[in-house]
């Protein structure tokens, strides 16, 4: 079957009840049901055997690889329900092992998921994992993120990567001269022959929307934005028992997300508070529901601000296809 995984997976490592061959041939004949006038499964299935017999490993045509991503994420839970699933943009850079063009390859996938604001789903599948060498691996869980800076008095920027932002500043980074709350992490991308090397992301790749209310002007002063692209970037995409460990995938966002789950959340731009205090609330207790009346406005913000610059951004969780929890199938699991 195919999967979009987290966890690591060697051949060596596979049970003799479920050895690669197996999940080849499970995939195989998804695909050839999926696809008639793929040609003969019986001959693809004889030659994947004769691949793995020879080398422990196969690889997939260009057709399968792109079939077995678009089922990836569309059973993953990311994938907005109005999004074609058969017309979900696969880039296949199998070829690609080293860091630099790793990150390249990243921010252009940035680009051109963006859209100028129509966002499109779309999976950039580097090399895979073999019996001879592991393929690349994106350290950060999204292509961008926000640093978050230990300061006397707190943290500046994101809470949640306070220490990623240490760990990247140790193996080279440095922050801009003026440090800010909106300051984009680089990627962190390791290989076998390269060891984990950082690469910033060029600014002019990231899509940038500006929060504003459409009730509340002083919002706007807060000086708040986010990034119109998420971009999942620390899962394993399997597909027939071949893992990929560095294949980043987006959807569309959900308001919430950022604006209830980030921006007003304690444990990352802990904005609640302030929300809190221009609106005149009674932060004296949870009971007055100060907190779900500040996510609310944030999420408002969120959409007005996203809709304003033509960025799109979905408003409800039914817009997605519920991830399947069934054994085999396809999912996203993080670490």
């Amino acid at each position: 079957m195919t999967a979009l995984r987290d966890e690591p997976t060697t051949l060596s490592a596979r049970s003799p009840r479920n050895p690669l061959l197996a999940e080849a041939v499970e995939f195989l004949r998804e695909f050839h049901a999926a696809r008639p006038k793929a040609g003969d499964l019986d001959a693809r299935i004889a030659k994947v055997r004769a691949e793995v017999a020879a080398t422990g490993t196969y690889r997939h045509t260009p057709a399968e690889l792109a079939f077995g991503a678009r089922v990836a994420l569309r059973e993953s839970g990311w994938c907005p329900e109005s999004a074609p699933w058969r017309g979900i943009l696969v880039r296949d850079l199998r070829q690609v092992r080293d860091s630099a063009a790793v990150a390249q390859h990243c921010a252009h996938h940035l680009v051109m998921a963006a859209g100028e604001g129509a966002v499109r789903p779309m999976v950039t599948v580097f090399a895979p994992d073999t019996p001879w060498r592991p393929g690349p691996r994106i350290r950060n869980d999204q292509l961008v993120r926000y640093a978050g800076y230990r300061m006397a008095d707190g943290v500046v920027g994101d809470r949640r990567y306070a220490d990623f932002t240490t760990g990247v500043c140790r193996l080279g980074w440095r922050p801009p001269g003026t440090r800010g709350p909106f300051d984009h992490l680089p990627l962190v991308v390791e290989t076998d022959h390269e060891g984990v090397v950082v690469h910033p992301l060029p600014r002019d790749t990231v899509l940038e929307v500006r929060l504003a209310h459409p009730e509340l002007p002083w919002l706007a002063g807060l000086g708040l934005r986010w990034h119109a692209v998420p971009v999942i970037s620390n899962m394993r995409l399997t597909i027939g028992g071949i893992d990929y460990p560095a294949a980043p995938y987006n959807g569309v966002y959900l308001c919430r997300a950022i604006g209830e789950d980030v921006l007003a959340d304690d444990g990352a731009y802990a904005m609640a508070p302030v929300i809190a205090e221009h609106l005149g609330l009674d932060t004296s207790s949870d009971r007055t529901l100060w907190r779900e009346r500040v996510a609310l406005e944030l999420n408002r913000a969120v959409l007005h601000s996203f809709d304003a610059a033509g960025v799109a951004v979905e408003h409800s969780p039914d817009a997605y296809v519920p991830a399947s929890d069934a054994p085999g199938r396809p999912a996203f699991r993080r670490r």
